[in-house]
């Protein structure tokens, strides 16, 4: 019989998220007592090295599995349909507002390339192609990997979250303020009750977590146009203000990560370490960048991206 394969992201900017809910997260359907996947590179050291860790990985693929194609875990119902539209019409304004930065904001290729290590990312071998597809600087022809990762070196996770405070923002407003409590609560039931949404808004969660734009404004002081490097950056914090603010409201949590305390707890003991590494890689890009081209420089350079990359765990 005819099987599409739909292949999906390791980290959430391309996709990607835990794999058990992301199994159930899927339509009714989609799962048919079958389950094909892909994991390569560090996952495997990271998921099968340990023969205990491997069980229960691989009991949890097994697990999520059978429940997607026994259970109606969706659990829509009727409502199906007005919940998928609900959710095309987020997705449009989302990315409304994610081109209105990335391709419609003035000089945002040059932000991007001074404030993050992407140039320097394809002159070290760690990686088995070339960031772009073709010769040039245009936002459109790199490839997602060395896309999400650079944005994660700068600890601003840009593509996992960028646009949806806006989507939800101006969807729960409407055209009057008298519905807004109403459309508000609608985002509230449905993250109670739909595995795809909360899934969808805990890894965004997770992502919003790991940004730290006390961290991002160093990068950005690479940026040598002072009006651009602050015109860009406004943009940024203002999104992801909002971001936070309007999660926080569907999801009634008072904080990110309440619904995974392990991770929230694991992030502020490996963190505090991270910080002399993104100092360290940020003066060696400015040393870099202004002709500083000796070995120890790139080395530097090189240790400091598997180190930010190792301790974030879901980077590119």
């Amino acid at each position: 019989r005819l099987r599409l394969f739909h292949g999906r992201g390791g980290t959430v900017g391309r996709g990607g998220g835990p794999s058990y809910e992301a199994i159930r997260a899927q339509p009714p359907g989609a799962v048919a007592g079958a389950l094909r996947i892909t994991e390569q590179g560090e996952v495997i050291a990271a998921k099968y090295a340990d023969p205990d860790l491997a069980r229960r990985n691989l009991e949890a693929l097994v697990a999520a599995t059978l429940e997607a194609s026994l259970l109606d875990i969706e659990g829509l119902g009727d409502d199906a349909e007005p919940a998928y539209d609900l959710l095309d019409d987020l997705a449009a304004r989302a990315q409304r507002a994610y081109r209105a930065l990335v391709h419609e904001t003035p000089g945002f290729v040059e932000w991007f390339r001074a404030a993050t290590p992407i140039s320097e990312l394809g002159e070290l071998n760690i990686g088995s192609r070339p960031p772009s597809r073709k010769a040039g600087t245009s936002i459109a022809d790199l490839r997602a990997i060395p896309w999400v990762f650079s944005w994660s070196q700068a600890r601003i996770m840009l593509p996992g979250w960028y646009g949806t405070g806006s989507a939800l923002e101006s969807w729960i407003e409407g055209d009057s303020a008298g519905d807004s409590a109403d459309r508000l609560a609608r985002l509230q039931e449905l993250h109670r009750t739909w595995p795809f949404l909360r899934t969808v808004l805990s890894n965004m969660g997770m992502v919003l977590a790991k940004t730290d734009l006390g961290l991002a404004a160093r990068y950005a002081e690479l940026v040598p146009d002072e009006d651009l490097r602050a015109r860009v950056f406004d943009q940024i914090t203002a999104e992801h203000e909002r971001t936070c603010r309007m999660l926080l409201a569907v999801t009634g949590d008072d904080h990110l990560l309440a619904d995974n305390p392990s991770l929230a707890r694991s992030i502020r003991n490996r963190f505090p370490y991270l910080e002399p590494l993104h100092h360290l890689q940020v003066e060696m890009l400015r040393r870099r960048r202004a002709g500083e081209d000796d070995e120890l420089t790139s080395r530097n350079i090189h240790l400091t991206i598997n180190g930010i990359a190792t301790a974030l765990r879901n980077s590119g």
